[in-house]
């Protein structure tokens, strides 16, 4: 396999939380892509690239480009293989993690359509987001779902 590097330009880290790791990149901008987003993902053992979760608005797909991650899905979990798809449609029946419990890298390639304002829902720890844009607004928030407020409260 050629270089991380070589492929899709400049990678970057997240390091958003311990389990939560993954070096990627967005390579829907590396070839002029509008409508449909695109993530290579790198995981090391014992990470995932996100914590559970579905759209509204946003189908995903998931290609498995080298080693063997397990998907969790509402079915359960599902360990893939290089070469595997996987789709995930909009609401609850989406509901996907991508993580790597094996002793060795997996790099996954991530599929989206781009449409905004976006919905996500976090069902294990009962929060929604708001994504009016894809990034860069002040608007990207999270709440917990049980501390919504009624449609009056406040005016």
């Amino acid at each position: 396999m050629a270089d991380f590097n070589l492929i899709y330009g400049a990678v970057h880290d997240e390091g958003w939380r311990p389990n939560v790791a993954h070096r990627g990149i967005r390579v829907s901008e590396e070839i002029g892509a509008e409508r449909l987003g695109g993530s290579l993902f790198e995981l090391e053992p014992g990470k995932k690239i996100c914590p559970y979760h579905f759209h509204y608005a946003n189908e995903e797909w998931l290609f498995v480009v080298s080693g063997a991650p397990t998907v969790r899905s509402p079915e359960g979990d599902h360990v893939l293989r290089a070469g595997d798809v996987v789709c995930f449609p909009t609401g609850p029946e989406g509901a996907h993690c991508v993580r790597n419990e094996t002793e060795e890298p997996v790099r996954v390639l991530m599929l989206s359509t781009l449409i905004f304002p976006e919905i996500p829902v976090y069902p294990d720890s009962d929060k929604i987001g708001t994504r009016p844009v894809e990034v860069g607004e002040d608007d990207r928030l999270n709440f917990r779902r049980s501390e919504a407020v009624d449609y009056w409260d406040g005016e």
